[in-house]
């Protein structure tokens, strides 16, 4: 037997909308069976940028250890970070 489906609401903006499905079981308006994985490998992550003070002389070997590896320093720094927090969760 097929469980009877909701309507779903209509939104006046994404903020109502986000409110609505943290407070309610999508499964009550949507039917998943019938859903399949998307794959999106060329969506870009959200950036945003930030100001980070560091001491000159671990800023200069940063740069060092950049400039070995041929690649910029800012790239060595985001690897390093992501590395570093992979090994910790």
């Amino acid at each position: 037997m097929t469980k009877k489906l909701k309507p779903v609401p209509s939104f006046a903006n994404e903020a109502e909308e986000r409110q609505f499905w943290e407070a309610h079981d999508s499964s009550d308006y949507v039917d998943w069976t019938g859903a399949e994985r998307v794959s999106l490998p060329n969506l870009k992550p959200s950036t945003t940028s930030i100001s980070l003070r560091l001491p000159v002389s671990l800023l200069e070997g940063i740069k060092i250890a950049a400039n070995k590896r041929d690649v910029p320093y800012q790239s060595l720094i985001k690897t390093w970070l992501a590395e570093k927090l992979q090994t910790k969760v």
